[in-house]
């Protein structure tokens, strides 16, 4: 038997979240632990408690919801995050945790009997004011003191500081770690914050994998000359290695890559800078992402080697700076086959697709089967405020995690 979700309620708490911390420009700055961020945490907290849920935080300030919890049994898992990058939009990781909360707030009122326990998450930190993915990876037991010591924002406030500015222990998040054994599945809905269901009409793409990566800070160095007096031919012109470099990309992918390989350089510095003066340094990052880890290996060589051909020809010193890699993830084929079946009973149009952005459900990965699917992103917009679904999509997305989520509660 299919259910479905209070849609009034569920349009109502959508909303209300999305006015907390907006500003004039209409965006969202609900950045971790910033006053928009715990203005929305309490809120979430409140209807936890209205909703007959029970309200549990745990070390590392994730908020969770539960029902017929009994510390024994492990859980179905739904959730995501509430804290936005600044200026956001108003669902990116918000629809996951909203409509978590109004499927198990409809499966109290329905008063269904499930084999294992539910629970509502809103991970801290997700969008990276202090490095990304903080509640995730402490739940799953991927933080040591060293990296929540080193973790600080873009203005040099420490995570540790903004967390004690709250009353909270950074350090205490070593203890927010689950055992696998506590959980029988994780399961995330969110916004697909790209073109790809938008353009092609459809109103859920099922995960079947979340894109690694790596990030790289390069540096190509050669010598800052007169402008008007070096010929062409005794320049060692950093920028025109970048160029070269950069015009390298497609053919890169094409030749090592797969059809969901993708690379970007996103910034870039040059010295000195100035109009008359060859660039006798370029500094920039370079981010390549893929579901698949050899082939992130492969395109690893194929960068270093590239790049290096490049400086060589160009007289140019040529040094490079791992910044992250981030595994890529399959998800649990069982998962996806409970998703795809709860769709396709519910007669809604839906592809399968992957997640080309990193999400918490990659760090759930690491201890339980874990899952996803999109709802389309109208016009692929996010993380601004022109970030919408369409309230049909977002409707046919939380019938679908309902329904999934009582399927897997009861397998």
């Amino acid at each position: 038997m299919l259910h479905t979700i209070n849609f009034p309620r569920l349009q109502n708490d959508l909303e209300t979240l999305g006015s907390i911390g907006r500003k004039e420009d209409y965006g969202l700055y609900r950045m971790a632990f910033s006053d928009g961020d715990m203005q929305g945490r309490k809120w979430l907290m409140e209807r936890i408690e209205e909703s007959g849920l029970e309200l549990y935080v745990d070390e590392a300030a994730n908020v969770h919801g539960r029902l017929n919890w009994d510390g024994n049994t492990p859980s179905v898992m739904t959730g995501s995050h509430i804290d936005t990058i600044p200026g956001a939009g108003p669902l990116d990781g918000a629809l996951g945790v909203v409509v978590g909360l109004e499927s198990l707030r409809s499966i109290k009122e329905l008063g269904l009997d499930l084999k294992y326990p539910l629970e509502l998450v809103a991970f801290t930190d997700e969008e990276g004011r202090f490095g990304g993915m903080f509640g995730s990876q402490a739940l799953t037991g991927q933080l040591t003191p060293e990296s929540i010591l080193n973790e600080k924002d873009l203005n040099g406030i420490t995570i540790s500081e903004a967390m004690a500015e709250r009353g909270y222990n950074a350090m205490d998040a070593l203890r927010a770690r689950r055992s696998p054994s506590s959980l029988h599945a994780y399961l995330e809905l969110h916004i697909e914050q790209g073109p790809v269901l938008d353009n092609r009409q459809i109103s859920i793409g099922v995960v079947d994998a979340i894109a690694g990566l790596f990030k790289w800070n390069v540096k190509l160095i050669g010598t800052a000359n007169h402008a008007g007096t070096t010929p062409m031919n005794m320049r060692q012109d950093a920028l025109q290695g970048l160029a070269e470099v950069a015009s390298q990309i497609n053919r890169i992918l094409e030749e090592y890559g797969s059809d969901r390989s993708v690379a970007t350089i996103g910034r870039v510095e040059l010295f000195p800078g100035a109009a008359n003066v060859v660039p006798g340094s370029v500094e920039f990052s370079l981010e390549v992402r893929d579901t698949n880890r050899d082939v992130l290996q492969v395109l690893t060589n194929a960068f270093q080697r590239t790049i290096s051909a490049v400086a060589r020809r160009r007289q140019l010193m040529f040094q490079y700076e791992v910044l992250s890699e981030i595994e890529p993830v399959k998800c649990d084929p069982g998962i996806v086959e409970t998703v795809t079946q709860t769709v396709q009973d519910l007669e809604i149009a839906h592809t399968l697709m992957h997640s080309g952005a990193a999400h918490d459900a990659q760090m759930l990965a690491k201890i339980t089967r874990a899952g996803m699917f999109f709802v389309p992103s109208k016009g692929g917009r996010s993380h601004s405020p022109a970030e919408w679904t369409d309230w049909e999509h977002i409707e046919r997305g939380a019938n679908v995690l309902l329904n999934t989520l009582i399927r897997l509660a009861k397998q």
